[in-house]
């Protein structure tokens, strides 16, 4: 693998049931298929994932905002 690093970063706003819809979909992508597909400048990459990966979920609430953070590393 080329140690060059490749960054998608997606930002959007929709509704919540959307945004379930998503993470539900990227859910069964893992649990199904070991690896997660994602598109860029209309290129199709698919990452995969191994067995084990390390889960960190972070709240936060305050203000005018909260904030849902999960991420998944490996």
């Amino acid at each position: 693998m080329s140690d060059e690093l490749l960054e998608i970063d997606q930002s959007q706003t929709m509704r919540r049931e959307e945004a379930a819809a998503k993470l539900h979909a990227l859910a069964d992508a893992l649990a199904r298929h070991n690896s997660v597909e994602f598109e860029k400048n209309g290129h199709r990459i698919t990452v995969d994932v191994p067995d084990q990966v390390h889960l960190n979920i972070e709240l936060e609430i305050g203000g005018d905002e909260n904030e849902l953070e999960i991420e998944l590393t490996w």
